[in-house]
């Protein structure tokens, strides 16, 4: 009984990447439309336990005697902020999809071994982005109150929920994309784009870098917010070389066992 060679893969082609990127695309944002339904629901617990408590401690340590509500300025503004927010719920809760469908989309540059990071890409993935939202909710209280006593004593602060939920929000996905950074880098350099020692060599340029970048994802532009989100990312990219460093060992060592 003969055997039929099995023959090598062929290398995908521009349009195959075209259409690979369009699949997950459309899967990814099909998440993301269906767990922004979700998100309409969970609306107002969202608002009363999450969103609102921040602004509220401030008013109480600014001596600020008032209600701790948003003010509607536009008849549209409850509707589009409950979507807003809703979408914002969307990407956070379809994020295990999002990451997975982006590691299926990249994996045609990785070898057979470097495949099986599937799952630790993943759940380092999500844990880091989780880190990151958790990072910003805990440093907006400080951030909102910088800001407003920046204004001046005249200065009552009355948001809107569009301008206040879309900070808080989108200040949360911000700090959670940027904690993604080192899974970047470690991709980069498992893929042979960069390697730990050039990623050394421009350490000065990339501090410089992380701080630009940094103030430009952070929508409020505070001190604090630009701190909370610039040093762990200089650590992360500390890490990340370090990692780039012991794949590498990983490499020879397996090169060697081979021949």
């Amino acid at each position: 009984m003969r055997f039929k060679k099995r023959r090598p893969a062929q290398p995908l082609t521009f349009w195959d990447h075209v259409a690979e990127l369009r699949v997950r695309l459309i899967v990814s944002l099909l998440a993301i439309g269906l767990t922004s339904v979700l998100g309409l629901f969970l609306y107002n617990w969202l608002l009363d336990n999450i969103f609102l408590p921040p602004y509220c401690r401030v008013l109480d340590s600014q001596g600020i005697d008032r209600a701790c509500t948003l003010v509607i300025t536009e008849p549209l503004d409850g509707f589009k902020t409950r979507i807003r927010v809703a979408i914002y719920v969307g990407i956070v809760l379809s994020m295990p999809l999002l990451l997975w469908n982006l590691w299926r989309f990249v994996t045609p540059a990785l070898d057979r071994r470097e495949k099986r990071y599937a799952v630790p890409f993943v759940l380092s993935g999500l844990l880091l982005f989780s880190c990151g939202a958790l990072v910003a909710y805990a440093t907006f209280e400080r951030a909102l109150e910088f800001l407003i006593s920046f204004g001046g004593d005249a200065v009552d602060p009355l948001f809107s929920p569009g301008a206040y939920l879309g900070l808080i929000t989108y200040m949360m996905i911000a700090f959670g994309v940027g904690f993604e950074f080192p899974i970047l880098l470690v991709f980069l350099q498992m893929a042979g784009v960069v390697t730990p020692r050039q990623l050394s060599r421009y350490r000065r340029y990339s501090i410089v870098g992380i701080v630009v970048v940094a103030a430009v994802i952070t929508p409020s532009g505070d001190p604090v917010s630009l701190a909370a989100l610039s040093l762990p990312m200089y650590i992360f990219f500390e890490l990340s070389i370090l990692v780039g460093f012991m794949l590498q060992r990983a490499k020879r060592r397996n090169a060697e066992l081979k021949s």
